[in-house]
């Protein structure tokens, strides 16, 4: 299960926020959509930009939120975090343990907005193209800002945010409506990871190939996976990788094509998105509300004045002492006040020739280690949590000490008390022990640029905090906050990033594409930006992928943490707090804790 990037208020538009009134008409297209009748209002903080979010550059919340919307799957999570079946699209089985054996069934209800069956050719694309397995190419084509570009001419590259499918090697059972498809070794979470259908295989055939009729399109697009043919999959990739990144309403409505209750009707660039009731869904998730507008704006004091004047009626804004008060000072809204599944942390670059590689010290480890070590110990964690978060968390302490498993979770305390990071670190703000590392290190005055969404209040406040407590034992700390600090992960141009990861699920293996080592075409390690190299980290995943006795995943995180630790890799910092407020006009809202959090049960909201 992969991790997400939370990117709070980077790429936002900020807007008044009455600034554009979607226009209400009624009409229904091709695309199943149907605009038209009741509608509910939400505040994001983050526009849209890529309606294929499993891509490792298009895999974030913002994307995530509509897809979600505009896509059923076979199971997702409920309001206890249980995996649930949605059987009007699907079902599925384990059919043998020895080899581990599932097959996926989906629905006859299964079927897209433009009326196509959704079939098992749908989930071999989504399946293919994720697995990293058919790619010729080691990483993307990008131009000179680093933006993924078309790859030559017969070259493959799905760019994949995936990092579990290369277990499955024989190529999968494609039959109707019946997907079957065998892991070739044990796999730990392989309920967690029920393959589905991602974007549409019969749109891609179109786009790629040139092939209009859907059952022929759908046809092509499994044979080429199936015989390797290259110069296909090379322009199927191109088309998987890039025609569904949009910031506005596309012009080709086959790019709003979806499986679920809601079709995006209307996208104005960094205002607002409107998804609208599919005429075409008959799944179990029907909608009581015709239509959701998403109005984006990255100011939370905005979204508070938006749901004070009813121009919105649902709001999540980060989390202040400031935000909550006022909120709570609205009257007819509710306001839930929760911990959610995102946490802080900083992580540090190992490969930019900066103060934490080993290359800037002619290839010694040690003395960088030293340097990232002294600088982790300088990172004030608690007086970050007792300025900033405490105040919205009820007296709890969300000070965060895992990397891998949420505070509360069943391993959590047994994995803090053996991992080290609390006992290393503690509260953090060590300026002497960070002063006795460089000393040890024999490094002087080292320059630290710190990445982070500019704009973002928190964590402007928690630069500051860090800036303050590592300047005191002997670094220079440069701001290096960006608006597009999304996409500058992984570029070199900073040396340590703070931002936060939002868990998807409740995997024991979902931290795998953070910490482990990429390795040649596969998607393992997608979300590791920084350059850390650990080929034990690699063993560890690797046994725990294949673990499924429960104490034994738990000795194998603890080991995992513990390199994290030793090798000073970065540090967890707090658990969110979270703010979640709606008019009580608004029925039926709840949020759950991991992604896609207020969203999870739109299906139940009423007017």
């Amino acid at each position: 299960m992969k991790r997400r990037t939370l990117i709070a208020g980077s790429g936002a538009v900020a807007l008044a926020a009455a600034a554009c009134t979607p226009t209400q008409r009624t009409s229904s297209t091709s695309s199943g959509r149907v605009a038209g009748g009741s509608t509910a209002t939400v505040m994001w903080n983050q526009p849209f930009y890529a309606y294929n979010n499993a891509t490792s550059t298009n895999n974030a919340t913002a994307n995530a939120n509509i897809v979600y919307l505009c896509n059923d799957s076979v199971t997702y999570y409920d309001h206890d975090l249980k995996i649930a079946v949605n059987k009007s699209f699907g079902t599925y089985e384990k059919v043998s343990d020895s080899p581990l054996t599932i097959k996926v069934t989906l629905a006859d209800t299964a079927v897209w907005s433009d009326g196509v069956p959704v079939t098992a050719g749908d989930i071999l694309l989504s399946f293919a193209a994720q697995s990293g397995s058919w790619n010729t190419a080691e990483k993307a084509a990008t131009d000179n800002d680093g933006n993924i570009v078309a790859n030559p001419e017969g070259v493959v590259y799905f760019d994949s945010s995936s990092n579990v499918l290369s277990l499955i090697t024989e190529f999968p059972k494609v039959e109707g409506k019946v997907f079957t498809y065998t892991f070739s070794k044990p796999y730990a979470d392989w309920e967690k990871n029920i393959l589905g259908p991602g974007v549409p295989a019969h749109i891609l055939a179109k786009r790629a190939l040139g092939i209009t009729d859907p059952t022929k399109g759908v046809e092509a697009v499994v044979e080429a996976f199936r015989t390797k043919d290259n110069a296909k999959l090379a322009k199927m990739a191109n088309v998987w990788n890039l025609d569904w990144n949009y910031v506005e309403m596309p012009s080709d409505l086959d790019l709003v094509v979806g499986c679920g209750p809601y079709v995006i009707s209307e996208f104005k660039k960094g205002q607002y998105l409107t998804v609208s009731r599919n005429s075409n869904y008959k799944g179990q998730h029907a909608v009581k509300i015709d239509n959701i507008t998403i109005r984006y704006n990255e100011d939370p004091q905005a979204a508070v004045q938006a749901l004070q004047n009813r121009e919105v009626q649902l709001i999540n804004p980060q989390a202040t002492a400031d935000i909550l008060k006022a909120v709570s000072a609205i009257q007819g809204v509710t306001v839930l006040s929760d911990p959610e599944g995102t946490y802080e942390h900083i992580d540090l670059t190992f490969n930019n020739g900066g103060p934490f590689d080993p290359k800037t010290y002619g290839g010694d480890a040690e003395k960088a280690r030293k340097v990232r070590q002294a600088f982790l110990h300088t990172v004030p964690r608690g007086k970050i949590v007792e300025r900033i978060i405490a105040p919205l968390s009820g007296g709890r302490n969300l000070m965060r000490n895992s990397y891998e498993t949420v505070p509360g979770s069943p391993m959590y305390d047994a994995i803090v008390a053996a991992n080290g990071v609390q006992s290393t670190y503690g509260n953090g703000g060590d300026t002497e022990k960070a002063k006795a590392l460089l000393a040890e290190a024999g490094v002087t005055s080292p320059t630290v640029r710190i990445i982070y969404a500019l704009g973002n209040t928190r964590r402007t406040q928690e630069f500051q905090l860090i800036k303050e407590s590592a300047e005191a034992a002997g670094f220079q700390v440069v701001d290096a906050a960006s608006k597009d600090w999304g996409k500058k992960l992984g570029d070199g141009s900073y040396d340590a990033a703070l931002f936060g990861w939002q868990s998807t699920g409740t995997a024991v293996t979902s931290g795998e594409a953070n910490y482990r080592v990429a390795e040649g075409d596969k998607a393992k390690g997608s979300n590791n930006k920084g350059g850390y190299d650990n080929v034990a980290i690699n063993r560890l995943y690797d046994q725990l992928l294949m673990e499924v006795d429960e104490a034994k995943q738990q000795a194998l995180l603890i080991q995992i943490e513990q390199l994290l630790v030793q090798d000073a890799f970065g540090l967890p910092i707090f658990q969110f707090p979270g703010i979640t407020a709606s008019a009580d006009t608004l029925k039926g809202v709840s949020k759950i804790a991991i992604s896609p959090t207020i969203f999870w049960n739109f299906w139940e909201w009423s007017l």
